[in-house]
């Protein structure tokens, strides 16, 4: 598929088939997401793939801060991965201090890039994916025992599609209104 085609194609996808995508399938998507940008080249992002059904109910049903309609596509997503960063690598110096006035809020977007690159891959696959942000991320961070040192970014519901068809796009800002010149 083509870059342009892929960006424009993809959508997120909430509602599942029951059947898990492949570890061999996923390992590929992150292969790909691997390639995503980094401050440094730290590759701070790490992806745990929930199939747990205990456990994806435990997140859906205690650390979605009372958002049901979140709680419902987790329930029913035939895995959940849950995107987390390493801490303290993204906006650093080798001494441990800030190299902007960004701080450390870097490792933001060295994990964002990574989990829309993760669902780029995806969709190119035939995969189905949603990046949800509402969640407590101690909660969550607890019930998939999450190493020391990492936080949550995201949880991307995955899977195959219910719907044949992808949701159309809405409407898009004209480019002219997003960009200008200097």
């Amino acid at each position: 598929m083509e870059a342009i085609t892929c960006i424009k194609e993809r959508r997120s996808i909430r509602k599942f088939k029951p059947e898990v995508v492949d570890h061999e399938v996923v390992r590929e998507i992150v292969e790909a997401a691997s390639f995503a940008p980094s401050w440094k080249n730290t590759q701070i992002t790490r992806y745990i793939v929930v199939e747990d059904e205990a456990v994806k109910e435990k997140i859906a049903d205690e650390c979605v801060l009372g958002f049901t309609y979140n709680a419902k596509i987790i329930k029913n997503t035939p895995q959940l991965v849950v995107a987390t960063y390493i801490n303290g690598r993204s906006g650093f110096e080798k001494d441990g201090s800030y190299t902007t006035g960004k701080e450390d809020r870097w490792q933001n977007f060295d994990t964002g890039i990574a989990v829309q690159t993760f669902c780029l891959a995806a969709h190119d696959k035939g995969i189905g994916t949603v990046i949800l942000g509402i969640f407590d991320d101690e909660k969550v961070a607890e019930a998939i025992n999450l190493p020391e040192g990492q936080t949550v970014a995201a949880l991307i519901p995955m899977g195959y599609p219910l719907d044949a068809e992808a949701p159309a796009a809405p409407k898009r800002k004209e480019a002219d209104e997003l960009v200008s010149y200097l």
